[in-house]
């Protein structure tokens, strides 16, 4: 019993001088200041500390034991995650395990303690049990600051990706089908704001004073479009779905300073499922929701005007919660989503093409990502309406989704996500495929009885006119 309690009491004194002479503890402050260009904040990781879940449980068993496939897809991802920060992290998570290993130990030696004292000196081992305790407490601090760095740094690794997912750039993707026929016409098609402007249900000129850059108005007959796309699209799903959820985001300021607006309802419904684990004989779980997304759209020099890239749309959002008994479970799923898509803009007869995306375009939860583009006329290209991708763990790891087998055990769920329809472009596609020569728009079949009209005319009113300061140059003849 003695020599268990000097042997602990001499490895805890060793790991602290050898802490001490090779400097450990400003190695760590060196790494920080490293990648100190980097974030190394970790929202998630804040979210555990303040108790409101557990910590994420990565698969750092692979990373660690298939370090140079690891560096290989971060290397084929974008991003400034490099091979280089892999290693670190590595030698983070093996550092991390080993001072877990000391504190056990120390922990181990201070029960001894306990039983030591009937028979020892009760001050000798007050004091050896004190220093053993202050000990403990340094190995703490370093313990958790350790343990910090590691995961604002692992929770940054990106998931796998899937053996047949093209590497590259966007130039490399694949073709996996292409779905109508491009239409003809016999006059020069418009784009979609010149036609929304002549319609008058398109408004984005003269904003600034509103909402600034990329802003738009809807009107009559546009936001009855939305409406209509929005109301067939739910519609349509709800016959397929177990689950109807509608997505509502609310921001106070001056409690909450760090929180940011979604760019996609998948994140209030992954955040729905989050500490919770669902039966198996109730997978998959498939969900839909509807909700107002933001984005930045910092690249203004692209798609300056027009609905194509705006700060703020309305998207219908497909999420579905799956098992990992076969490994296969996610990727029929997503298969199924996707059949759902194509059947919704099959129904809106357009045009348009379903895509393997490579390496460079999958975000760092997708294994794999199908993205759908529609021909759009007035542009005279194909623009991305829809994606639909397979998550595999990577989301629920993070987030704490499990199902629970047959037999009472508790495993990590697949997640899978597809948008079932991003209103503004898919209005894009709709007013450019459909127009006419006499500048209407045909409304497509499914959203007739939504929109309550066939055709889309030129109003018969006469639109209203700007008479602010900034009025257009008139040339005067001299």
């Amino acid at each position: 019993m003695a020599s268990s309690v000097r042997a602990a009491t001499r490895l805890c004194s060793f790991y602290l001088f050898t802490s001490s002479r090779h400097n450990v503890s400003s190695g760590f402050s060196w790494s920080c200041r490293l990648c100190s260009s980097r974030p190394i904040r970790s929202s998630l990781y804040e979210h555990v500390l303040e108790g409101y879940s557990h910590k994420p449980k990565l698969d750092m068993q692979r990373v660690c034991e298939e370090t140079d496939a690891v560096k290989r897809e971060v290397e084929n991802r974008k991003g400034d995650l490099r091979a280089a920060d892999v290693g670190l992290i590595v030698r983070h998570s093996i550092t991390c395990r080993s001072l877990k290993q000391y504190c056990c130990v120390i922990r181990t030696s201070m029960r001894c303690k306990k039983k030591y004292q009937i028979w020892r000196r009760e001050r000798i081992a007050r004091e050896e049990g004190r220093a053993i305790r202050e000990k403990l407490g340094q190995l703490y601090v370093q313990e958790g600051e350790l343990e910090k760095e590691h995961y604002c740094r692992a929770l940054r690794l990106p998931n796998r990706s899937h053996p047949s997912v093209p590497i590259g750039d966007e130039s490399q993707a694949r073709v996996v089908e292409l779905v109508g026929e491009k239409r003809e016409f016999d006059f020069k098609p418009k784009g979609h704001l010149e036609i929304g402007e002549s319609l008058d249900i398109i408004r984005q000129r003269r904003l600034a004073h509103v909402s600034g850059h990329r802003s738009y108005y809807l009107r009559g007959a546009g936001a009855g479009l939305q409406f209509a796309l929005q109301n067939y699209t739910m519609d349509f799903l709800q016959k397929r779905v177990t689950i109807f959820a509608s997505v509502v985001y609310s921001l106070d300021p001056s409690r909450f300073p760090d929180l940011n607006l979604a760019g996609t309802g998948e994140v209030g419904v992954a955040g729905y499922f989050m500490d919770h684990a669902v039966n198996f004989k109730d997978l998959p779980v498939r969900t839909v929701c509807s909700s107002t997304c933001y984005r930045a759209e910092t690249d203004t020099g692209r798609e300056a005007w027009g609905l194509y890239r705006v700060h703020h749309f309305n998207k219908v959002e497909m999420f579905g919660v799956t098992s990992n008994e076969t490994g296969e479970e996610s990727s029929q799923l997503l298969d199924e989503f996707v059949m759902l898509q194509k059947e919704i803009f099959s129904s809106l007869k357009l045009h348009y093409r379903v895509l393997d995306m490579p390496t460079q375009e999958l975000g760092p939860p997708a294994f794999r990502k199908y993205d759908i583009e529609a021909w759009m006329p007035g542009r005279g290209s194909f623009g991305e309406i829809s994606s639909a991708s397979n998550c595999t763990d990577y989301q629920s790891r993070r987030l704490n989704i499990l199902y629970e087998g047959n037999d009472g055990n508790l495993k990590y769920a697949h997640t899978v996500n597809a948008t079932a329809c991003a209103v503004p472009r898919t209005v894009i596609a709709i007013l450019e495929t459909h127009q006419t020569k006499e500048g209407t728009i045909l409304v497509p079949e499914v959203l007739r009885h939504y929109l309550g009209s066939e055709v889309i005319e030129k109003p018969k009113y006469t639109p209203i006119k700007y008479i602010g300061p900034n009025q257009p140059k008139r040339h005067t003849s001299k």
